[in-house]
């Protein structure tokens, strides 16, 4: 009888990978035509199954390279700009994971669900974990008070099925975004996770990475080691580029992470990535082509603990330097920032707002007088397109020389670094770490951040610097939901000239 247990013992460790490969597609999706009355059923699956051609050269490629999981992007089976009415055709009821189902052996038993078949049997004939995003359609009626007049919910929905094809997670996305009146947002926020030989995984969709639930939710509660993020990501710099910002997250969170992005360039969407918490492993940013891209690389099963970082230790004891009255305000992304002109080739400096008191060492590689830089600090909450408290330190190339230009968008750069160490009187524990370069490359490598909350350069820059920013959420002092984003989004229909920063 012992040794019969120690078997399994031996078994059950033997399964279980201390590596594994993950992949993610960033997907060139199909749009149907801009339609206000719906398709066929027929119409909507002919889109559907097109899209889904081209995810399975990228599975069934994945898969001869030896990823043991891929995620696909959100939207990327039948693209966006739907209402309602228009998207119906295109959903399918998706059953909770509970009900032990392998579509590819039995695709009728949740009526006509011929995508989650093909999802299935792409997962099972080339044993990869898929995750994929599509529509849930759930009936209710007068007995539900929440219950919408057409009598059904519609969920913007993740799914994964293991690699025998099996639909081992749901999750129904909680924070939609403004111009997504298609879906409606569960009652409460779905906290979902799955175990494999090679990690336990959690899954959120796009805009719910700004929020606390259920994102920060699975990492700390649910101590997942990877998660799982399919998104419609249209990039704003310099803070909420996506390779930055889902970087700068799983090494703020200490997880590794999964991005798959849509790839429209035309709304700015592109930038996929797997993200370990010390460094990318691997990126891709590509405005210039209409083509999709495969991502592989290797991570840790379990990432290896990293210290909790107490944001605030080195910068509270820091002695402010005292600039007069130098600073001048900016704009970034609709938030008026208190910044600092970076005057000498190197030095020390301090900007604070409100209680956030930014520092900054740095060294140029050389002063050029055509390039301005400045030290900027914001705290507050911001309020376009959606409602979140931030606290943000950041170092930032102005757009020109002109001090008014300071925070707008800007992509390329001259001027490297030969050291920089950033640290803020940081109010939460949840601050992301940003490295931009020109171009928009991120920086592998090249960075870390210390215990007592420094991000600090490990090496002369390799490129010259877009960013370095501490990007901080104080979740506990977003206004009540509901009120100020909705206000919002009525300023901004009223306003379209805003520049959204993703369709999701």
């Amino acid at each position: 009888m012992v040794h019969s247990n120690l078997c399994l013992i031996y078994a059950l460790g033997a399964s279980s990978l201390d590596t594994f490969i993950a992949a993610v597609y960033e997907h060139a999706v199909i749009l149907p035509n801009v339609t206000l009355v719906p398709v066929s059923p027929e119409e909507a699956l002919a889109v559907m199954n097109r899209n889904l051609d081209l995810l399975e050269g990228a599975v069934t490629s994945a898969s001869k390279q030896g990823a043991h999981i891929i995620v696909t992007p959100e939207d990327g089976i039948y693209g966006f700009n739907f209402t309602r009415e228009s998207i119906y055709p295109y959903l399918e009821d998706i059953p909770d994971p509970q009900v032990n189902w392998i579509p590819c052996n039995n695709p009728d038993r949740f009526g006509h669900t011929p995508v989650q078949q093909r999802l299935s049997c792409l997962a099972k004939d080339n044993s990869i974990y898929i995750v994929a995003n599509i529509g849930d359609k759930k009936s209710c009626n007068a007995s539900d008070p929440q219950c919408p007049p057409d009598g059904r919910y519609q969920y913007n929905t993740d799914v994964v099925f293991d690699s025998k094809g099996k639909l081992v997670a749901r999750y129904h996305k909680q924070n939609l975004f403004l111009n997504e009146d298609q879906f409606n947002a569960p009652k409460e926020p779905e906290v979902v996770t799955f175990n494999t030989t090679f990690g336990k995984f959690g899954i959120f969709t796009c805009f719910d990475i700004l929020f606390h639930d259920p994102a920060v939710t699975l990492v700390r509660d649910s101590r997942v080691d990877t998660i799982l993020f399919p998104t419609a990501w249209m990039n704003v710099l310099p803070h909420l580029s996506a390779i930055e910002f889902h970087s700068a997250w799983a090494m703020g969170m200490r997880v590794n992470f999964l991005a798959s992005n849509l790839h429209y360039p035309l709304k700015k969407m592109t930038g996929s990535g797997i993200y370990a918490p010390d460094s990318p492993r691997a990126f891709h940013y590509d405005m210039k082509t209409e083509e999709g891209k495969l991502l592989l690389a290797q991570l840790d099963s379990h990432p290896h603990p990293t210290p909790v970082v107490n944001w605030t230790s080195y910068a509270s004891g820091v002695e402010a330097h005292s600039v007069g009255n130098q600073e001048f305000t900016g704009i970034i992304f609709f938030d008026e920032f208190t910044f600092l002109e970076l005057k000498e080739i190197g030095g020390n400096y301090t900007v604070c707002q409100r209680d956030l008191c930014c520092h900054l060492s740095y060294k140029m590689s050389e002063k050029r007088s055509d390039e301005v830089y400045a030290l900027g600090a914001f705290d507050g909450l911001h309020t376009v397109e959606g409602s979140y408290y931030l606290q943000i330190c950041t170092l930032l190339k102005c757009k020109t020389t002109d001090l008014h230009t300071c925070g707008d968008s800007v992509e390329t750069a001259s001027t490297r670094f030969e050291m920089f160490a950033l640290s803020g009187t940081f109010g939460t524990q949840y601050v992301f770490p940003e490295v931009l370069l020109s171009e928009i490359q991120l920086a592998p490598g090249e960075f870390q951040v210390s215990s007592d909350g420094r991000l600090f350069s490990l090496k002369p820059t390799s490129g010259p610097v877009l960013t370095v920013t501490l990007f901080g959420r104080l979740y506990e002092k977003d206004s009540a939901p509901n009120t100020l984003s909705d206000l919002t989004t009525q300023a901004l229909r009223l306003n379209p000239k805003t520049d959204a920063w993703k369709s999701k």
